[in-house]
């Protein structure tokens, strides 16, 4: 399946993500690339099925909503090679969570990372090369968690290794991963227009955020301690969030209108 997950690690296949029927590319209809890592490394079954439930629910949205899809498993190199000599050859970018970002790709510490997990560094550049092309191309971008990071990293922004208090991100040892977080949203935000300004309870499981914002980017949501949940760029379609949508333990209320403005701009 990949060059990076040992024999005895974890695997999602992907026919375990996708949509029972997903739409053929057809002149009309948004073509969307959705960016993911299906096995980065240690990946463990616990979090395998998150994988393949989040990714699924994102496919899943997408075909609802009337859009085609390229999947690109950015911890296969021939997949991410293929798509990055294609370039921005989608109307739009989805870009989905994962594992943490190689803190040698926004100068973060030399050393080790507290709690961190996942890294893969050649799939991170190959990603920010990707997401490039897609700026470049003045195309609808979409990071969801690590994708809003990538985004962020993209544009030369930095990102906060690990998060001193994390009982308002994620769950803490012995306890469930992901937890309802309050975040406010900014008001006269491009978010705001799509999911609603003000107080908005969502779903989140991070130890990572946006510290330093990219060039261009603007804050677009705030946790309650005043970690970053959301960026977006003030004039193009760019838009990241720290917490997930697609985790259907929280609805599918914010995944639907994310994904319909993606695609609107998309159109």
């Amino acid at each position: 399946m990949t060059d990076h997950v040992p024999g005895d690690a974890a695997v999602v296949a992907r026919a375990e993500v996708e949509p029972d029927r997903p739409l053929a590319r057809a002149a009309g209809r948004p073509h969307v690339a959705v960016l993911v890592s299906l096995n980065f490394p240690d990946l463990t079954e616990p979090v395998a099925e998150l994988v393949r439930r989040f990714t699924r629910n994102a496919l899943a949205a997408l075909t609802a909503a009337g859009a085609s899809y390229s999947l690109v498993d950015s911890s296969l190199p021939r997949a991410l090679d293929a798509a990055r000599a294609a370039r921005a050859d989608a109307d739009a970018l989805l870009i989905l969570g994962g594992g943490d970002i190689a803190a040698a790709c926004y100068g973060g510490p030399d050393g080790p990372v507290a709690n961190s997990y996942g890294v893969d560094e050649a799939a991170d550049r190959g990603s920010l090369e990707l997401i490039r092309a897609y700026v470049d191309a003045r195309r609808p971008v979409l990071g969801i968690c690590r994708g809003s990071q990538l985004v962020n990293v993209a544009h030369g922004g930095t990102i906060l290794p690990d998060i001193d208090d994390h009982r308002l991100h994620r769950g803490g040892p012995g306890e469930p991963m992901f937890l309802d977080e309050k975040i406010e949203v900014l008001e006269g935000s491009r978010l705001a227009a799509i999911v609603g300004a003000g107080p908005l309870v969502v779903r989140s499981g991070h130890h990572q955020a946006v510290d330093r914002v990219g060039d261009g980017l603007v804050v677009a949501a705030r946790a309650l301690d005043g970690i970053v949940e959301a960026i977006e760029h003030p004039t193009r379609w760019i838009v990241g969030v720290q917490f997930h949508p697609e985790d259907d333990d929280g609805g599918d209320r914010d995944l639907g209108l994310l994904v319909g403005a993606l695609l609107a701009a998309a159109r």
